[in-house]
């Protein structure tokens, strides 16, 4: 199986979460986009303050390699007017792929009208430039009804007002910056992901963080989903077991 073709290969943290400077944390993030082109991975997953560099970077080099950035990150409890601002720049600046996370927060409060007039806008600013929204649901701070829920309705919404683009519009399990407790994992799970793939009908299915063995990712695309996020993707392709993190 090529693994590789599923693979969005992420670097998140700022300079400031990991302790590195910001030319080291530059480095790491071109040191990705190089590893990307050499091995064929899909795409290179990173902040918006990087997006146009590493775009221009890759454009240079010919690279078939998609540039995805991440919007309203991590908590997801921006206005949708700004995860909208956001989301204007990445494009602006040639990003390929825009995942948000969802304001699940609103969710879990009932507040569905907010959760849908953010899907809505959102997707629509995406698909109008082509580009492909992913929807981050955070399956760490919901239950397993919750998840199911959520998906389900996401996939509702987009149909109703994307019908016949659903392919361009992905359901993504995690940030992989939620704070669990008692040692629960905060990325995707066999468990939640074959829920998310119950309720997504036509969307396709992400599972971001916790894939850290190629017979993980094996499982997970044999599962169906189509992207797998992950910061280990060089030791995924390598087959050697990555030792933690995203």
């Amino acid at each position: 199986m090529e693994i590789n073709k599923y693979l969005d290969s992420t670097y998140l943290k700022k300079p400031s979460q990991s302790g590195l400077s910001e030319e080291e944390t530059k480095k790491i993030v071109f040191d990705l986009a190089d590893e990307a082109v050499e091995h064929g991975i899909f795409a290179v997953m990173i902040r918006p303050n990087y997006v146009k560099d590493v775009k221009d970077y890759l454009t240079k080099k010919n690279a078939d390699v998609k540039v995805g950035t991440v919007i309203g990150f991590h908590e997801g409890t921006y206005s949708v007017q700004e995860k909208l601002e956001e989301a204007q720049k990445a494009i602006a600046d040639g990003a390929d792929e825009l995942d948000f996370v969802l304001n699940y927060e609103e969710y879990k409060k009932g507040n569905l009208a907010f959760v849908e007039h953010e899907v809505v806008k959102c997707t629509e600013l995406c698909l109008q430039n082509g580009k492909i929204a992913k929807w981050i649901i955070e399956i760490a701070a919901l239950n397993d009804e919750q998840i199911a829920d959520i998906t389900s309705k996401i996939s509702n919404w987009v149909e109703e007002n994307f019908a016949g683009k659903q392919e361009m519009v992905f359901v993504k399990s995690s940030t992989g910056f939620f704070q669990t407790e008692g040692g629960k994992p905060n990325g995707a799970t066999f468990e939640a992901i074959k829920i998310m793939l119950e309720n997504a009908g036509k969307l396709p299915v992400k599972a971001a963080g916790g894939v850290r063995t190629p017979e993980d990712a094996e499982k997970m695309i044999n599962l169906g989903v189509k992207r797998i996020g992950t910061s280990s993707a060089l030791a995924l392709i390598k087959n050697k077991k990555n030792s933690g993190g995203y």
